[in-house]
């Protein structure tokens, strides 16, 4: 038995004999090496987006190379909506392809060199030059990224076996989540003498990450797939979209994502609650920083886990563990605000909002990967991505919610939003089900 399988049984603990499900039958013998490789290339992108967080590392970065305050605003709008809106139009381009894992490595490629841009920009300009460019970038970053958002779940749908796919999710990002946290150590200790030539540089080396992923993703042993479906992206959008009409479980998982938004709106929320911005200078932000990644650390193998038993679950579960803090923090603004300076509060609200966040994440990767089939994958994946990114550009109005209501009301509101998504997780089918 070769390391690789040793790795994989390891890790998946497949004692039957390598099961392979929904995956093409010459691709099996190569599972337990695509399994490792697509862990290896997560992880290496993974880590880059810690290294490179718009809403903390390029903030911090913007206000220390003096950038216009208004574009540090434009940093998450850029990164989120960026990565999705346009996957509706990339997926008729992508469902060209025989061999998808060329345009996920290209897409690395590019997010590495903007990363790299950005590190560049760092040293040489200031001002609103600065700002401008590391925006550009970012876009840029984030049109590379929504390719690989599409192309990736294709891949893994051809690849990994339905019952592993969430477990190879999940052990990558509990191995870039600790690289992160590591980070945030380093940067809460002194280790690392914040400054700008040290952002930098770690910008550098999160850039060199996704050319890592983009190399070892090359490697995959990918068969050709379907490339029917490719033509003209107008008519992809309008034919997409009219899946809405006619999958009622695609209506419901994307309501479902759209409720969880809270547990990925609600940490710049639960920050400003007790004084602080998720723009301030990062070595006042070490212990979240920290309190973030050990959430991610301690809960997405076992999130990734679960999902492959029943990712409509982890969605319910998710909620509820998302609403938990959420109205805490509500009830403790609404009615003791001085609460909110008890030691270890609110790291530990964030903590658990994270946890939450990233079974969101796992469980909705997992769920629409393991719902579709290799014919409609391309086409659920940026239909509701794409859905999802509208909403987030929407979600900006919560900014002005929070600015007349405050904070706590706008936490309980996200912690509605939780309740109601953990229900409506719970009328998805069981998509792992065996036949």
């Amino acid at each position: 038995m070769s390391t690789a399988e040793k790795v994989y049984l390891q890790l998946t603990g497949d004692d039957e004999g390598r099961v392979c499900r929904d995956i093409p039958e010459e691709a099996c013998d190569a599972q337990p090496e695509n399994f490792l490789k697509h862990v290896v290339a997560l992880a290496a992108t993974k880590t880059g987006d810690g290294l490179a967080d718009a809403k903390l590392v390029l903030a911090w970065l913007m206000g220390a190379l003096g950038a216009p305050s208004f574009l540090v605003a434009l940093l998450v709008p850029v990164r989120e909506s960026g990565a999705l809106l346009p996957q509706l139009v990339t997926a008729a381009s992508i469902r060209a392809m025989p061999l998808r894992k060329w345009a996920w490595a290209a897409g690395s490629l590019v997010q590495g060199l903007a990363v790299m841009g950005m590190g560049v920009v760092a040293l040489t300009l200031e001002g609103a030059a600065a700002g401008w460019s590391l925006i550009a970038l970012l876009a840029l970053m984030a049109l590379a990224r929504s390719v690989c958002s599409v192309s990736h779940k294709d891949v893994l749908g051809k690849t990994v076996s339905k019952s592993t796919r969430g477990t190879a999710t999940g052990t990558a990002s509990t191995l870039s989540s600790a690289l992160v946290l590591l980070f945030g150590l380093m940067l809460a200790s002194g280790w690392l003498d914040l400054g700008v030539l040290t952002i930098a540089l770690v910008l550098l080396v999160a850039g060199a990450m996704w050319l890592l992923a983009a190399g070892v993703f090359l490697t995959l042993a990918e068969k050709p797939g379907a490339t029917e479906g490719g033509g003209n992206a107008l008519s992809v959008v309008v034919e997409q979209f009219g899946l809405l009409k006619t999958d009622p479980q695609l209506r419901r998982f994307i309501l479902t994502r759209a409720l969880l938004m809270g547990t990925a709106l609600a940490p710049p929320f639960l920050l400003a609650l007790g004084g602080r911005s998720g723009s301030a200078q990062l070595g006042e932000l070490g212990l979240f920083v920290i309190a973030s990644s050990l959430a991610a650390v301690s809960s997405t193998y076992i999130w990734g886990r679960l999902s492959d038993v029943s990712s409509r679950r982890v969605l319910c579960y998710a909620g509820l563990l998302g609403a938990a803090p959420l109205i805490v923090a509500a009830l403790t603004g609404m009615i003791y605000p001085q609460g909110l300076a008890l030691p270890m509060l609110l790291p530990t609200l964030l903590f658990i909002v994270v946890m939450a966040h990233q079974g969101v994440r796992l469980g909705r990767a997992t769920h629409v990967v393991d719902m579709a089939d290799q014919d409609t994958r391309a086409a659920y994946t940026a239909l509701s991505n794409t859905l999802i990114g509208l909403l987030l550009l929407a979600a900006s109005a919560f900014g002005i919610v929070a600015e007349v209501l405050g904070e706590a009301f706008l936490l309980g509101v996200f912690a509605v939003m939780c309740l109601a998504a953990a229900a409506a997780a719970l009328t998805l089918d069981e998509v792992q089900e065996r036949d």
